[in-house]
């Protein structure tokens, strides 16, 4: 590294005058970018599992719609979450991310942090705007009211004692929080970090110059080279407005019709009829989701988590017909396989949406999904036993070495060893994660 002004670096190419040259062995790149998407009431398992093997397999009904990007996808089958002690919903919300038992069942949260933010502290906290995001739709809309609970809570600090992270809610206030200002010209934190790219040469004053002085002919050589190769990213950087082809503002929607805060209005014991805003439903996820994915986009933030309702999931979904909320069909109402179905292969379609969105977005002469890790999850397996074996989980893309398009099967496994696994894909080299009485190591062939 060559260090100039304040925090300033460039690396540099190896040269003769540091010593004899050592082969390079080829790794794979950390990931740079991850997502956590969570949908609730697990699934139906004989619709979910694929067929076939494990290079050439074909999804179940319910992951059907994901047949476009099957090649970007790892089925992961047949772990159990071991380490989800506590109330049947909660200790799984709770588990899914930290891999730690509820404490103080029912009104107690988990141990330990959740791997969003062991990432974010990694990669994203003092990088970005934002070292996290998380955010909602149709949460809390039952006996939490709206409010903070062991019932919606995913996300937990990095730093003791690991307190729980409130997810954002209303549709306005994150774009205007995220994109209000972000628009050519601004004199905003994206246009101040967008300068120091411009200028980094100057702050290394002429430290290239007395390094170049120091050096014999074939180091000059080098120097000169990888000089020029960052005049010309800069000068190419320089005629990029804030706005780009990659960091584009999402198109708003009028969510006028949706409600944010329904859940304040919840009952302990019934749904929420706010039927507008379940009907809203498709069109506000579509904003997050296109939210979410230019947040990574545009460096505003690296990692970021997307809930899908909470465990309660109590909401309609009139554009499927169905009248009565998630949990019903789940197992208030008696376990209704078809409409459960119905439910997760919707959300299945909106998981493509992700994918396909993330798979537009040119990091340069990649994809945002071939540099990100996304991780799909649920709190429980089965729904009417609340069974947290054979969880449904699911990752997709390329960062880190991930080697997708494949369904592999760890019967048995506990859960902590693939949130291991998915931290050592960002170099993380832990070899254990959460309540160390459910993790055995790292899971084996993620990469």
């Amino acid at each position: 590294m060559l260090r100039g002004a304040g925090a300033i670096a460039v690396s540099l190419p190896w040269l003769e005058i540091m010593g004899p040259e050592r082969t390079a062995h080829a790794q794979p790149a950390p990931a740079k970018r991850f997502l956590a998407v969570y949908t609730p009431g697990g699934t139906v398992m004989d619709r979910w599992r694929p067929t076939g093997s494990e290079t050439s397999f074909t999804l179940g009904p319910i992951l059907a719609p994901l047949a476009p990007v099957q090649d970007r996808l790892l089925v992961v089958d047949g772990l159990e979450m071991k380490s989800a002690r506590g109330e049947q919903h909660q200790s799984g919300i709770i588990a899914w991310l930290t891999g730690s038992p509820q404490e103080g069942s029912p009104n107690g949260y988990g141990s330990g942090p959740s791997i969003d933010q062991v990432i974010a502290s990694r990669i994203s906290a003092g990088q970005k705007a934002k070292a996290s995001i998380q955010i909602a739709l149709r949460w809390a809309t039952g006996k939490s009211h709206g409010l903070l609970s062991p019932m919606n809570a995913a996300n937990f600090e990095d730093a003791a004692p690991h307190r729980p992270i409130p997810p954002r809610l209303d549709p306005v206030e994150i774009f205007t929080e995220l994109f209000g200002t972000l628009n050519p010209g601004d004199n905003n934190d994206a246009a101040r970090r967008l300068a120091r790219k411009q200028s980094i040469l100057d702050f290394l004053d002429r430290r290239y110059a007395a390094l170049s002085a120091r050096v014999g002919a074939a180091d000059k050589q080098k120097i000169d080279q990888h000089l020029t190769k960052i005049r010309e990213i800069e000068q190419s950087l320089s005629n990029v407005p804030i706005a780009t082809s990659t960091c584009k503002v999402p198109m708003m929607v009028d969510t006028s019709d949706y409600n944010p805060r329904t859940g304040l209005n919840s009952s302990d014991t019934g749904s929420i009829r706010d039927t507008s805003t379940d009907a809203a439903i498709p069109k506000v996820g579509k904003l997050l989701t296109d939210m979410l994915v230019m947040a990574l986009a545009c460096d505003i933030t690296a990692v970021g988590t997307l809930q899908w309702s909470d465990t309660e999931a109590k909401h309609t979904f009139p554009w499927l017909n169905l009248s009565e909320h998630h949990h019903f069909y789940q197992h208030d109402g008696g376990f209704r396989a078809a409409e459960c179905e119905s439910i997760c292969n919707w959300y299945s379609k909106q998981h493509l949406y992700l994918l396909q969105e993330m798979e537009k977005v040119d990091m340069g002469g990649h994809s945002l999904l071939d540099e990100s890790v996304v991780f799909f999850g649920s709190e429980i397996s089965d729904p009417p036993t609340h069974s947290k074996t054979n969880m449904p989980f699911l990752l997709a893309g390329g960062g880190g070495g991930l080697r997708t398009g494949r369904w592999v099967r760890h019967p048995g496994v506990p859960h902590n060893n693939l949130l291991v696994s998915i931290l050592n894909l960002f170099g993380d080299a832990r070899t254990t994660f959460g309540d160390p009485q459910y993790c055995t190591g790292p899971l084996t062939n993620l990469t």
